[in-house]
Formats: C-alpha cells, sequence, structure tokens
C-alpha cells in the first residue's frame, strides 16, 4: 500500500464540492472509525472506501487525519488499518459513565450466581436501551457482543424487549423507525404487528423470553425493574444455551424475577441529590 497522502485537494464521492462547515467531514470520520472497529483485523483503504462508498482520496485524508489524533493506526507490514491505543480511553470512559451502584452491581452479581447464568442490566439512556452492566464469569461468559453499552438489536433481546414494551406506543414507533428490525437469526420477529402482539404478553406477565431470536441457540429472559415512580426504568436479564435453559425454565425464571425485585428495591432505597 502507498504511503498516507498528505496536503493537496480532497475530493469528495462523486467529484461532489464539500459543503461548507465540518459537519459532513466529522460524519464521515465517525463511519470510518465504527468500519474499523467492525473489523476483527484491520481493514484496508480501498476496502474501507468501497464500503463506505466513499472516494480513496477522502478515505485516505479521513484516515491520515484519525492517525494523527491516535485513534487508528496504520499497520504497514500487514496493509491494513486498525484501532489506535487511544480509542480505548472512548471505551473506559463510556463504562465510567454508566457505571452503576454498588448496591445494583451487587444484585445482578446475585442473580449471576442464583440463576448460575450470564446476567445483565440494562437502562434507558436518553432514547436507547443500553447494557449498563455486566455479570458473568468463566463458567457462564457474557454472550459476544453484550458487553457494557450494547444498544442494538432491542426487538430480538429479552432485555431490549422488556424496555420496548414499557414505551408509549408512539415513542415506541418512533425507536423502531429509527432503529429498525433487522433480522439476528430466522427466528427474529420481522414486523411490528407481531412484536406489538409479543410485547402486550411481556406486558401482562412482566417477563420476556427469546429463543434463539438474537443468536442460534441461545435463551435470554428478562423482567423489569422500577423507579420509585413505579415506571419501568430498566431490566434484568440472564443467558444461557437453549437446551440448559428449558431444563431450568422455572427456576430460572424464578431468579430472574427476584433480581429485578431487588434491582427496584435498592433503587427505590437510594438516597436522592
Amino acid at each position: 500500500m502507498d504511503a498516507l497522502p498528505t496536503g493537496g485537494r480532497n475530493p469528495q464521492h462523486n467529484g461532489a464540492k464539500a459543503p461548507a462547515g465540518t459537519l459532513q467531514s466529522v460524519g464521515r470520520a465517525l463511519r470510518v472509525l465504527e468500519a474499523i472497529a467492525a473489523s476483527p483485523c484491520g481493514v484496508s483503504a480501498k476496502s474501507l472506501a468501497a464500503q463506505l462508498d466513499l472516494t480513496l482520496p477522502t478515505t485516505y485524508h479521513l484516515l491520515t487525519t484519525l492517525v494523527e489524533a491516535g485513534h487508528v493506526v496504520h499497520l504497514t507490514d500487514q496493509k491494513v488499518f486498525a484501532l489506535g491505543y487511544k480509542a480505548r480511553f472512548l471505551g473506559q470512559a463510556l463504562s465510567r459513565q454508566l457505571a452503576v451502584p454498588p448496591e445494583i452491581a451487587a444484585a445482578i452479581r446475585r442473580l449471576h450466581q442464583h440463576a448460575d447464568a450470564a446476567a445483565y442490566y440494562a437502562i434507558y439512556r436518553d432514547t436507547e436501551v443500553v447494557i449498563a452492566h455486566v455479570e458473568d464469569s468463566d463458567r457462564r461468559p457474557r454472550v459476544q457482543p453484550l458487553d457494557v453499552g450494547f444498544h442494538q438489536a432491542s426487538h430480538a433481546t429479552a432485555f431490549g424487549k422488556i424496555m420496548l414494551a414499557a414505551m408509549e406506543q408512539q415513542q415506541r414507533a418512533r425507536y423502531l423507525e429509527q432503529a429498525g428490525m433487522t433480522p439476528c437469526t430466522p427466528s427474529t420477529i420481522r414486523t411490528r404487528e407481531a412484536l406489538e402482539e409479543h410485547l402486550s404478553h411481556v406486558r401482562q406477565s412482566q417477563i420476556a423470553l427469546e429463543i434463539a431470536e438474537f443468536q442460534p441457540g441461545l435463551a435470554c429472559m428478562a423482567s423489569p425493574v422500577f423507579d420509585p415512580a413505579g415506571c419501568v426504568t430498566a431490566s434484568v436479564a440472564i443467558s444461557l444455551p437453549i437446551a440448559e435453559f428449558r431444563a431450568r425454565r422455572w427456576a430460572v425464571e424464578r431468579a430472574v424475577r427476584q433480581g429485578a425485585v431487588r434491582v427496584t428495591r435498592a433503587l427505590v432505597s437510594r438516597p436522592r441529590g
């Protein structure tokens, strides 16, 4: 691969002139960073340009900026670009911002132990449904990519269904319009009508279940957490292989419901202000 170009004109896709300001460049740089982060072994400039529908000179210009900022590195021997070492600070900062109080972390840890399953705590963060805490072990590892900061596929995850079911209908419609309902597996619910029917049962039972909707072979179950005003503010969930989940279904459900009650009590009794 040639060295990164420096200086010179920055052509836009299809020769279009860049609009005044830098917002378009910022958006493109973030798309480049996200694409690099999604690649397990790094990605070439040509592949990035094709993937993001950018010209090669524009791609190089964006890469140069990200390399100089330390968020991307150019692995010359492999002829690819990968995440730089500054990128890790973004993930660490997000984890700090999403950090839960000790009593909630303890309740999720107790759920992990009682259910003998990886346990998750999801919250509303503005208009997103985001995982804020995970408790797992070598015996019961978390499902990848269900880690702190994960905020996708709410229609296909048990914790996401709890949060969707608690939204007002118009709010839920806006959320799904923006987030979409991308099928994760052949079992993923694919239509708004089917999802609305499913969520009505979630509201009635106060339990959400998904079997192979997010990942093949995986089952997840979740229950709502309430704030002092009685509104759903979060959810707790577990994940297990399907066969084991079915063998222990009712014991696991008791553990999930009890875990949600413990977290609710922790929130209600937590001092305000």
